[in-house]
């Protein structure tokens, strides 16, 4: 499982590498996504839309979850605080959260509509099949569309538009779960978020990008093999209390990134 666990991150980094600058990047992550061998072709999606995917999006540690924007890698910080599902739309969810860049923190709100779903042939159990005798029922991803505003009133602000893929499962019991099954592999990520960023003062739109543990399309920025590790070239974007964190075990970096900043 580990050896399966270390070639499916190169393959994933070599296609990050590859796609991350085009401009079709949401449409090269949901192919990456859905073209996996393991996934049944079939669509799941009005089988399980029945379900509450909300809590997927919100209950993440935050200080896991990392994202960038602009062509330097500009570190942003988001955080979802609300993910309400739609009375009148099954596959649809109302959305609050919060945004920081530099220090500029702004409010969001929006939706996702989950657009597919597929589910796994064959499950996967994590590190050593730690998961095996669980009862865990099903296993899936979903790909979905979002559309994020932020407040007008403040400055620096705009709008998110992209694609997501999260990864799921069904617990003995019936009970929809945030897959972290397999978080001890090199490999592991989730709530994985493609897409731009467009100012509403007629900025050019920018590539941002963010997820739990990994982030999508971020070309030379992650250099790290069993966890996330920006490189030094973009320390200055953002990412020095992060690396001093990791690696230098810095008290008051590590403070500063298990900061609750979005209250």
């Amino acid at each position: 499982m580990k050896r399966y666990a270390k070639i499916l991150f190169i393959f994933i980094v070599g296609v990050t590498n590859a796609y991350g600058q085009k401009n079709d990047q949401n449409a090269d992550w949901q192919k990456l996504i859905l073209n996996n061998d393991t996934l049944s072709k079939k669509e799941g999606k009005q089988d399980f839309v029945k379900y509450n995917f909300g809590p997927l999006w919100t209950a993440q540690d935050n200080s896991y979850v990392y994202g960038f924007i602009g062509e330097n890698y500009q570190r942003i910080r988001i955080k979802i605080t609300s993910a309400i599902k739609d009375k009148k739309h099954s596959d649809t969810y109302l959305i609050k959260g919060k945004s920081s860049v530099k220090g500029n923190i702004s409010e969001f709100s929006g939706t996702i509509r989950i657009t597919k779903l597929r589910i796994y042939k064959k499950m996967h159990w994590g590190v050593d099949d730690e998961y095996i005798k669980k009862g865990i029922r099903k296993q899936g991803v979903l790909i979905a569309e979002y559309h994020f505003l932020e407040d007008k009133t403040k400055t620096h602000s705009g709008i998110f538009d992209g694609v997501l893929s999260t990864s799921w499962y069904i617990d003995k019991i019936g009970k929809l779960r945030y897959d972290d099954i397999e978080r001890d592999s090199d490999s592991y990520r989730n709530n994985q978020f493609v897409g731009t960023w467009k100012g509403y003062a007629n900025q050019p739109a920018m590539i941002c990008n963010w997820g739990d543990y990994r982030i999508p399309f971020s070309g030379d920025l992650d250099a790290g093999a069993a966890e996330f590790s920006p490189v030094d070239k973009y320390l200055r974007y953002g990412w020095q209390s992060l690396h001093d964190a990791l690696f230098s075990n810095n008290r008051e970096a590590r403070s500063e990134e298990e900061k609750q900043w979005w209250k």
